[in-house]
């Protein structure tokens, strides 16, 4: 499972919306869970997509990532996971996605805006792929 804090959740929608037909991506903070505990995402840092087709791919600059883990770090924050968009579905990891995942025990979020706006969450399991999580988001009054 992973938490989002409201603003969190607000931040990788509007990035999504934000992309129109490009795929958006960043870095998502907090404090990750172990086995059985939610991660709690309470910070998303958005990073430039890189990739040669940013209509249907994400990558971030392996530089502008290592500046973002060091910016969550310094705010004593925990890697959490990443986010990208899928402008035009599908609501799941893409093949292509899970070619490229490489932080086993990481939650990866997508935010698909085929119609209304969907986040979902899988985490990546390493060998044996994605393993689809609970996404909840926190209220104000519980942050």
């Amino acid at each position: 499972m992973i938490e989002l804090s409201r603003p969190t959740y607000d931040h990788i929608v509007a990035h999504a919306r934000d992309g129109g037909a490009l795929e958006v991506c960043g870095l998502l903070a907090g404090v990750r869970g172990g086995d059985g505990e939610p991660s709690v995402a309470t910070e998303a840092y958005a990073a430039e997509n890189v990739a040669e087709t940013p209509q249907t791919r994400y990558a971030m600059d392996a530089e502008e990532q290592l500046e973002l883990i060091e910016r969550a770090e310094a705010a004593g924050l925990d890697v959490v996971g990443f986010y990208h968009s899928h402008p035009a579905g599908p609501t799941h990891p893409s093949q292509t996605d899970a070619e490229r995942a490489t932080w086993p025990g990481h939650s990866y979020v997508i935010c698909a805006l085929d119609g209304a706006p969907f986040v979902g969450s899988w985490r990546w399991r390493g060998a044996d792929g994605f393993e689809q999580e609970t996404v909840a988001v926190r209220g104000d009054r519980e942050e």
